[in-house]
């Protein structure tokens, strides 16, 4: 399996960009056959660069989400991405989950803060991190893994302090050992311009900015998931998504039309890569990337 950072710096000399993808570890086991068997194989066919892998909100799936780590790299050859949050971990069972991680020969980490359990709110763990920059640091220091962040470009949904205090943050995990960053779903290009315009140009962050990307599903989905994380919906998608309240076959229909010009042009603007939050369904993401040339 390749370091993901290696991955950047290959598909940048060639001018291509990097695909991704991001799953979340079901609930159910009906949600598990249907991942396994059906979507991440449908998914795989269009050879993306690397998928990844998120953690549960307090560490609540770590196990499954190794076992998904090690599917996608064993039964599909692809390099694989693992989660690892701060939430409910001392400095030595992070240390353990990093022996099983590359006991699995996956090479690559995305460092989070985390969420905490539901309806809590996050609390350092006594022995554990209090912010994300001291993982990167951590796991910067127990071996040769390519580490990866968040970036959120309208701010951090937890940042009281504003946009400009959390990317503040973001320079202080990429000084810590960072080697790339995804961003947060959006839905405006503008709010990543500003954003890569000032980590970048001001803040002087040379990784990769990475656009993190969806393809709506329903409006009930999309107007809950952007609640909890904080990405705003602009006026006239939300008037689009009002009128399709009641049709998600519309809606996931245009949602692939909006995410397609999206993804166009982010691709114009010269962005790193596309990382797409797939909501552990293929169907979407592949009509998006035969959209683009990019299947």
């Amino acid at each position: 399996m390749q370091f993901i950072r290696d991955i950047y710096a290959s598909k940048l000399a060639a001018r291509k960009p990097v695909i991704s993808f991001e799953f979340f570890p079901p609930k159910t086991d009906e949600g598990d056959r249907n991942l396994l068997e059906k979507h991440i194989p449908a998914l795989s066919q269009a050879k993306p660069d690397f998928c990844s892998v998120t953690y549960g909100a307090g560490g609540s799936t770590r196990e499954k989400t190794l076992m998904i780590v090690d599917r996608i790299q064993r039964q599909h050859g692809l390099t694989a991405l693992a989660h690892l949050t701060c939430v409910n971990h001392t400095r030595d069972e992070v240390r353990s989950v990093l022996e099983k991680i590359r006991a699995l020969g996956c090479k690559n980490i995305l460092a989070l803060r985390g969420d905490p359990p539901v309806g809590g709110e996050f609390q350092t763990t006594p022995g554990g991190f209090e912010f994300a920059s001291q993982l990167v640091r951590f796991i910067r220091e127990s071996g040769d893994f390519s580490i990866g962040v968040a970036g959120f470009p309208e701010g951090h949904v937890a940042c009281a302090a504003g946009k400009f205090a959390d990317w503040e943050h973001l320079k202080e995990k990429t000084d810590a050992g960072a080697d790339f960053v995804l961003t947060q779903l959006f839905f405006d290009n503008a709010d990543y311009f500003e954003f890569r315009d000032h980590v970048a140009g001001r803040l002087g962050v040379r990784v990769p900015l990475v656009p993190g990307i969806v393809s709506i599903l329903s409006a009930a989905q999309i107007l809950k998931f952007t609640q909890l994380c904080g990405a705003k919906i602009p006026s006239s998608l939300r008037a689009k998504l009002d009128e399709l309240a009641n049709d998600d076959e519309a809606a996931a229909e245009f949602g692939i039309e909006y995410a397609t010009r999206q993804c166009e042009e982010l691709l114009r603007a010269g962005v790193p890569g596309l990382h797409f939050y797939t909501l552990n369904k293929a169907h979407s993401t592949l009509q998006v990337l035969k959209n683009l040339g990019l299947a």
